[in-house]
């Protein structure tokens, strides 16, 4: 139906005919055919000239997010610090299963809870030993200022080893002797400098809940949100420490026989104890303290959400790069639709520029936070380390963050028409 007909066919003042006909249109470019890596490496090129040529918006964009990266990775540090350090305490433990009171929260106040309970559990065959452990708050009266502060009480049988403090072996049986204790020396330097005050002296009286005691040597434990600092004693000091009914423990370590399945004596104790205690395994210990502090108070929320907020501002700046780049050359982008080169590969080079900014941004970011973690580590004493797992984890949210901007930025492209810039 479209044939063009043939000459002999043609009017005789047809301008086929007569050779007034005009040329057939030229045809368009079209966009040099890529492959391989060329497709990637000629828009990150692209990308990376744009960028380069003005310093001061790559240097305010490197900025950004630099300061994003900082804010993700302390925010995400402190909340691994808060958790690791919350954990300190129950990390160290040594037993197979626990008893809890179903009300207690956190380890930093426990409910107490029926002492007899321990000694049902020796019923079952597979428990061999039953270690009561307590915990409180004290008055701590700094040995050189003479300032108090409260440090967490803990109360066990060290000879039992259900607890396994790094100096706590050595330490068995002078915790043993009247009226002794044991520091934690990464406690808060509130308390005094007793690390030093010991290695000078050895062995020498301290006051903790107006009581005179011994400390006969230190331990290391780790303050955590709970607790500043931490003293370690026996059973029999505890109580004359802190008033606490004898017939009461805090915790209960559970130590079973070698072989025995732990899932099966889990269960067996369940059906055996009442309901005024849980038998916990110590993972399942662990995993409680976690979820108090994550769930139960409002820190773990707060960190988090520091996060996102450092997230969305550096992807408003970076999106402002980006957008003030491809609004200053427009008429450049126009130039290549022009030529023939597709939206695709326009949009290819503007999601270049966004991982330019993620990768550049990214290691200043990376090297200040881990200077920061070892600053601020030095000064709360907290566990602040850097993982290879939080390195890669903050690396992708950079990279989403840089590359959700460069997706709004593209819209701009749509405004390179070649039609109204020529």
């Amino acid at each position: 139906m479209n044939e063009i007909p043939s000459p002999s066919r043609l009017l005789p003042w047809a301008p086929e005919r007569n050779g007034e006909a005009s040329p057939p249109p030229p045809q368009r470019a079209s966009e040099p055919c890529l492959s391989g890596l060329d497709v990637f490496r000629l828009p990150l090129r692209l990308a990376w000239r744009q960028l380069r040529a003005e310093k001061s918006k790559l240097a305010a964009a490197i900025a950004g997010v630099m300061f994003a990266c900082v804010l993700v990775f302390m925010q995400l540090g402190f909340r691994g610090a808060l958790f690791d350090s919350a954990t300190n305490l129950l990390g160290a433990m040594r037993a197979d299963l626990f008893l809890m009171h179903p009300m207690t929260d956190a380890s930093f106040r426990p409910e107490p809870m029926p002492r007899v309970r321990g000694f049902q559990t020796l019923a079952d065959p597979d428990v061999e030993r039953a270690v009561p452990i307590y915990m409180a708050q004290a008055s701590w009266r700094n040995p050189e200022t003479g300032r108090r502060r409260a440090v967490q009480v803990i109360g066990f049988d060290a000879e039992a080893g259900a607890i396994a403090f790094p100096g706590l072996a050595p330490l068995v049986d002078a915790l043993k002797r009247p009226d002794t204790l044991a520091f934690d020396t990464r406690s808060r330097p509130e308390f005094g400098p007793v690390g030093q005050l010991f290695g000078e002296r050895g062995n020498f009286d301290v006051q903790i809940n107006n009581r005179r005691m011994n400390l006969i040597g230190l331990v290391e434990i780790g303050p955590s949100f709970g607790a500043d600092g931490n003293v370690v004693m026996s059973e029999t000091n505890f109580r004359r420490v802190v008033e606490r009914r004898t017939s009461n423990a805090d915790l209960i370590a559970l130590k079973l026989r070698d072989g025995a399945d732990l899932q099966a004596v889990q269960a067996r104790l369940r059906q055996l104890l009442p309901g005024d205690v849980v038998v916990l395994t110590h993972a399942e210990l662990v995993k409680h303290e976690r979820t108090y502090w994550e769930e139960g108070t409002p820190i773990g929320f707060i960190f988090v959400f520091g996060s996102l907020m450092g997230l969305v501002v550096g992807m408003v700046i970076v999106y402002q790069i980006l957008f003030s780049d491809i609004a200053s050359h427009i008429s450049e982008y126009a130039t290549l639709k022009a030529m023939g080169y597709s939206n695709g590969y326009l949009a290819r080079v503007v999601m270049s520029s966004a991982l330019i900014l993620a990768v550049v941004g990214f290691i200043p970011g990376f090297g200040l936070s881990w200077f920061l973690y070892d600053v601020v580590g030095k000064a709360t004493f907290l566990p602040l380390f850097m993982h290879a797992g939080r390195a890669l984890a903050v690396f992708l949210l950079i990279f989403a963050m840089c590359s959700v901007a460069g997706v709004l930025a593209v819209r701009k492209l749509r405004d390179a028409n070649p039609a109204d810039m020529f």
